[in-house]
Parts: structure tokens; sequence; C-alpha cells
């Protein structure tokens, strides 16, 4: 499909979503964030497809919540109060940062982030639900919604204490300050950052390892089970989910492959595949939730 706000390509089974509205640093729109949905629902029924990178068009990644309205900016539903249109509880006013970003978290291809520039507001929380992050040296990061009168947008209250910790996360988000590539990489914010020239080289390299040597089923699971597993009370839920995923995938073709590929000494050809062959007792969480995403 053809595509408004960012660009989409797949080469050597990784597929490239790039935001793509330099002249506003990719600003963040409505369409942007329903571009990138439909990008991602694209990639995850292709098979060819084993992993997504993202990234944003020079200078850089995503500079926030397009401000161009002025005042009216966040005030979504002034129209639709003063025409008796408005009701909170209709799904059409949830925040679409928060859409996106729940999308990301449930797709079923690992996603690396390749935060090549400014990555502000939506455009700092829309890499929480990324599997990988690496960042430019050049790359800086800001939650400024205090700043802007407003709050967290992207299930940014669920996903940021998670991967850096509360007082991290309320340093950042409470004072709404600026912080470099460096800061961000010191609380694991991002996983490693490189010189801006081989920032795609380096997340390419991550995707070709997770391409070439690694069963897409294997990695789908993986994915879900750590993530899922934020909010689990206690070990023992991880076990249980493990012990399925261990006795089912064992049975599988992706199995044998994987242990005689390692015997062979050559490479896998893992013929199982994500839109057919995930196991039976997936999902093992209450299915209705996602059906809320």
């Amino acid at each position: 499909m053809p595509y408004d706000t960012i660009k989409y390509a797949v080469e050597d089974q990784v597929a490239t979503i790039t935001l793509n509205r330099p002249h506003r640093l990719n600003a963040f729109t409505y369409e942007m964030g329903d571009e990138i949905i439909a990008a991602l629902d694209l990639a995850d029924a292709d098979d060819d497809v084993k992993a997504i990178i993202f990234t944003g068009e020079s200078p850089a990644f995503c500079a926030g919540a397009d401000l161009s309205t002025g005042a009216e900016t966040f005030n979504m539903i002034a129209q639709a109060q003063e025409s008796g249109e408005f009701d909170e509880t209709d799904p059409k006013w949830r925040d679409k940062g928060g859409l996106l970003n729940l999308r990301i978290w449930n797709t079923l291809k690992p996603v690396i982030g390749a935060i090549n520039g400014a990555a502000v507001g939506i455009g700092a929380t829309m890499i929480l639900p990324m599997d990988i992050r690496l960042a430019s040296m050049e790359a800086k990061f800001a939650y400024p919604f205090a700043k802007r009168g407003i709050v967290w947008d992207g299930c940014a209250s669920w996903f940021l204490p998670r991967v850096v910790g509360i007082s991290t996360a309320m340093d950042w988000g409470l004072t709404g300050r600026t912080f470099s590539a460096a800061e961000a990489f010191e609380a694991g914010l991002v996983a490693r950052v490189v010189p801006a020239e081989d920032l795609m080289a380096e997340a390419r390299e991550r995707a070709r390892m997770i391409a070439e040597r690694c069963a897409p089923v294997s990695v789908a699971m993986m994915r879900r089970m750590a993530w899922r597993m934020q909010g689990a009370a206690h070990p023992m839920e991880a076990h249980r989910v493990e012990s399925l995923g261990i006795l089912h995938a064992g049975m599988g073709d992706d199995a044998k492959e994987g242990v005689m590929s390692f015997l062979e000494k050559r490479a896998p050809d893992f013929p199982m595949k994500v839109s057919s062959d995930l196991p039976p007792w997936h999902p093992w969480w209450d299915a209705a939730e996602d059906e809320y995403c």
C-alpha cells in the first residue's frame, strides 16, 4: 500500500519502517500512527519477514507530536464536545500513541529500534516496546509531557519503569529534561551507542543474526513470553509457560533442524512458520485482552 508519512521496505528478510516527515523532524501524526500499524500488520503476515527495524529519515528519529496546530494540538475533543458527540468511553478517543505501542508490543516479529536523532515525547515512548534499541551518538531523548501540560502517552507509565527502573523513569518524566545517548545507554534504555554512520549497519547485523540463525516460531514465542512475564506475580507463571514451550517445541521440526544443523556444522533451515505453526496452547493468556489492543 502507498504511505504518506513512512517508508516500508523489505530486504534480506528484514522489514524497515522509516518515519518519513523530515521537514517536520518526523513529528508524529494520527496518520503516521495508522500507517505504522498497517505496516506492522503487513510484516506480521509475511513469513519472509524475520525481523523489523524502525528508524527515522534524517536528521531526526521523531521529534514528538506535531505541534503545528498550536494551542489546540492536544484538544482533540473540543469540536466533539461542542456538537455533543463526545463520549469518553468510545474507543476512538484512546491515545493513538498507546494504540501504536500496544501494536508494537503485540507483534510476532522482533523489533529493533535504530534511533538516529532526536527522540522526544511519542518519539521516545514508541521505542519502549521495541526489543532491541540502538542509538547513534547524536541521538537525544526527552519525555517532556509535564512541560507541555499533559501526561504520559504510549503506555509509557507501564513500559518505562520496567525498562529503566522507577527512579530513572521519574527523573526523566517529572523533569522533562533532555538527556544524551550516553545517559540512555547507562540507564539501559538503549543497548548500544554507535557513530551515526554505523547505526543502520549495526541494526541490520542484529536483524541478520535473527533472520539467518534463529527459528521464527521460537523468536515469536520468546518475545511474547518475556514481555508478558513483565506483569507476572510469581516466577511459577514463567515456569509453567516455559515447560509447555519446551515440551511442544521439542516435538517440532524446528528443534530437529536446530540440533542437526549444529551437529553437522551448517546453517539452519527452519521449516516452521509463524503464520501457521504457533503452538496450540498459544495464546496462554486471555485473548480477549488483545482484541482491545
